[in-house]
């Protein structure tokens, strides 16, 4: 399927996932651009690195999010260095470093660690920005089955940017996210034309076998699209437009997975937004959370202690 991606099948030489619809010379060649038209605007590197290795990047004409997800990394940005802490595995809060557009990076781990960089199509240079974990915003979203905890270390009221939103979910075993299904495809009041990148992780049972969760995306007027997939770890799933969700971790398996967006420059707005629209045949379901408990099992990690927001009610992922 041209939206899903298998963990492995966008590996390139220094990396185990590569989304760039802009092209990069330290990529291998990707598939011809008319296979996919309509992705424009964002891209991710996922990056593993043994003890003491190193990874660089220039970013030309893109912004982007640096997101540890197992261990810690040395980042330096145009003579700017950050040590970001990271933390165990991706179910927690970690901290997180925006490099800007034009910016030369240079990443390096001691002991070895996996992280995210999370990037999109950028036009304004804003300041490198260190956001510490226990500065971020830590909500816990949807109550019962469709409890998740969303961490919006990238998210507009967070983080200075010109294009890029990013945000991670995490969701106990058996449970919902990304529901109702909604989308931002369409340029109005209410709602802002975003295109996402969902990147997975799924933790094992507790024998330790591995697991999965399923993903489904579907058409609306912005366009025809038809997805409904097991998803795994390294996994990535992309989202031109239509709705999507809901996003089911099965049961046993926690589930992790990071949204990268953005979308093209919109002058009528001073700022960037992520405005969402539900499909209304399922919207119905936020008000029977006000009569639900949030799911005893969350917060997850270093929110715990760090102690997670309460949920709102106009959520989206």
């Amino acid at each position: 399927m041209k939206y899903h991606f298998p963990a492995g099948s966008r590996a390139t030489r220094n990396t185990t996932v590569s989304i760039d619809p802009i092209g990069d010379a330290a990529a291998q060649p990707q598939e011809p651009a008319q296979d996919r038209p309509d992705w424009q605007y964002t891209g991710l590197t996922v990056v593993e690195l043994e003890a003491g290795g190193s990874h660089e990047l220039d970013l030309v004409g893109r912004e982007a999010v640096v997101v540890p997800l197992h261990g810690s990394v040395d980042v330096e940005v145009d003579g700017i260095a950050r040590h970001l802490f990271g933390r165990e595995n991706p179910w927690g809060v970690t901290d997180v470093l925006y490099a800007p557009l034009g910016s030369h990076v240079a990443l390096h781990s001691v002991a070895g660690c996996r992280f995210a960089i999370a990037w999109s199509v950028a036009e304004r240079v804003f300041p490198v920005q260190y956001i510490a974990a226990d500065a971020v915003s830590s909500e816990l979203r949807g109550a019962g089955i469709c409890s998740r905890q969303v961490n919006n270390f990238g998210t507009p009221a967070a983080l200075r940017a010109d294009r890029i939103i990013v945000c991670e979910v995490m969701q106990p075993g058996g449970n919902w996210s990304s529901y109702p299904p909604h989308k931002h495809d369409t340029a109005t009041e209410t709602e802002t034309v975003l295109e996402e990148i969902y990147y997975y992780e799924v933790a094992p049972s507790p024998v330790g076998t591995p697991g999965f969760a399923l993903q489904r995306v579907y058409a609306s007027d912005a366009g025809e699209i038809d997805v409904t997939v097991e998803v795994r770890t390294g996994d990535v799933v992309l989202i031109p437009h239509g709705y999507h969700g809901p996003t089911v971790a099965a049961p046993g398996h926690d589930l992790y997975y990071l949204n990268v967006m953005a979308g093209p420059a919109d002058p009528s707005r001073d700022d960037r937004q992520w405005l969402i629209s539900d499909d209304p045949q399922h919207t119905w379901i936020r008000q029977s959370w006000e009569h639900e408990a949030i799911d005893p099992r969350l917060p997850f990690g270093a929110a715990k202690q760090q102690g997670a927001t309460a949920r709102t009610s106009e959520d989206s992922e």
